[in-house]
């Protein structure tokens, strides 16, 4: 069965557009495209026949299928010749059940999807895989792509950094000056992006890049390309796969520029649509309190939206805005009776390292969505029961200056709760057991 998709408009006028093409917005409308699939073709196959296939592929060496991404590219990109598809063995990301944390939180079936136990650190290889691939297919169809460019506050430079060495294409990526950890900032140059530093936030980058890329053969990496969106709605497929295809209550997610939440519903939509899910999760969407929009608007029942000046967090990767997303985001919040909650930095930092001491290494953006979690509880809004996911988007060791300053009470607006320095002392026997003994008598027990 040869299987097909298409760029269509999101805003529901139907304008169609083939994948080779260069474009991000609908030429009648205006609005965002997304990926569509002939779904009557995919349900040729059968729920059965599909969750056979996945799970026979699914961490395999056959090329590209043993990428959890490209395992599924019937449902993700099957314009992508075999040949063509840039792929660092993306996915397949450790599901941690998070039993002591979650019952110190009072819940009784809490996951972490640890997605930044990824080849650049962080859920964004999913998306760029197929980005790229793209890009790759269309220059070997003879389209004149001189590089590939992005806006990024750290992870989405260093995922198309490092797909861009792979597949010997030029990339170029746009930084706000001083708002990226070290660790994000060294992937790029490492993989030979052309880097470029600018003094502005994310949104100042975001408008330069579109600029740059809409009047040059450079080509948009940003989320707001919908084959990102493709990759990254792999997340749900692999979730409810590594749950032998049961679908869990509640997913929380931290969110930025929105389109990890447009991706978890597409893909949880998708497996509904060919009958390999019969129901859908609860998405609750987490924004830091000082950059909010998208709970803002939430709190007005959705019936505006305003963008914010994004305050300096220390989620770094979600200060954002003006999200490209947020009409995608909002649609598939109302579908899947969606909240939407806030954190503030406090909240963050001692819910990332609350859950670091229960054998976690947490990211801030973790830290946001396990801060919501707790909230939620406490006004019941999510029950106890119920069996609950937090999507945690980056690895913690992008992030070592923000544990560092925290145990070390150096950051703004936070009372560390958990602080855990190292014991200075002479290498003398009885001073050593001393000092293990008061420590082992008083410590906190969690």
């Amino acid at each position: 069965m040869s299987h097909k998709a298409w760029f269509q408009c999101a805003s529901g006028c139907d304008e169609r557009y083939e994948l080779n093409e260069v474009i991000y917005k609908c030429k009648k409308c205006g609005n965002l495209l997304e990926v569509k699939h002939d779904i009557e073709k995919l349900k040729h196959r059968s729920p059965k026949s599909w969750m056979r296939l996945l799970d026979e592929r699914y961490r395999r060496t056959k090329w590209p299928y043993g990428s959890s991404v490209w395992g599924k590219k019937e449902m993700v990109c099957p314009n992508v010749s075999d040949d063509n598809v840039v792929s660092l063995y993306e996915g397949g990301s450790n599901l941690f059940w998070a039993e002591r944390l979650g019952k110190i939180m009072g819940v009784e079936d809490l996951w972490i999807k640890q997605c930044g136990n990824a080849h650049t650190g962080s859920f964004k290889d999913l998306g760029m895989t197929v980005l790229v691939s793209m890009v790759k297919q269309m220059i070997s169809e003879g389209k004149e792509i001189l590089g590939v460019a992005c806006a990024s506050t750290g992870d989405t430079s260093a995922a198309l950094a490092a797909y861009c060495a792979a597949a010997g294409i030029p990339a170029i990526v746009f930084l706000p000056k001083d708002k990226v950890s070290t660790a994000q900032l060294i992937q790029p140059i490492a993989n030979g992006a052309l880097t470029l530093s600018l003094d502005t936030d994310f949104d100042g980058c975001m408008e330069i890049v579109r600029e740059i890329c809409s009047k040059n053969k450079i080509y948009l990496a940003n989320s707001m390309n919908s084959l990102r969106i493709e990759g990254q709605k792999t997340v749900s497929i692999e979730l409810v796969q590594q749950f032998d295809w049961e679908v869990p209550d509640v997913i929380i997610v931290p969110g930025g520029n929105l389109g990890n939440v447009s991706a978890l519903g597409k893909g949880f939509i998708l497996m509904k649509d060919i009958g390999i899910i019969n129901k859908l999760p609860r998405i609750v969407c987490v924004q830091a309190s000082k950059a909010n929009p998208l709970y803002q608007s939430y709190l007005k029942g959705f019936k505006e939206f305003k963008p914010v000046k994004a305050q300096k967090t220390l989620a770094s990767a979600i200060q954002i805005g003006n999200p490209v997303s947020i009409n995608k985001a909002i649609k598939i919040l109302k579908m899947f009776n969606g909240i939407v909650e806030e954190a503030t930095e406090d909240e963050l930092a001692n819910a990332a390292a609350l859950a670091d001491r229960t054998g976690l290494f947490n990211c801030p953006h973790t830290g946001v969505a396990l801060a919501a979690l707790s909230k939620l509880v406490k006004k019941n809004e999510i029950k106890k029961n119920e069996q609950i996911v937090i999507i945690s988007t980056a690895h913690g060791l992008k992030f070592t200056d923000f544990k560092i300053r925290y145990h070390e009470n150096k950051l703004d607006e936070v009372n560390p709760k958990y602080v855990n320095l190292p014991v200075e002392l002479p290498p003398e026997y009885e001073v050593v057991k001393k000092t293990i003994f008061e420590k082992l008598e008083t410590v906190n027990k969690l």
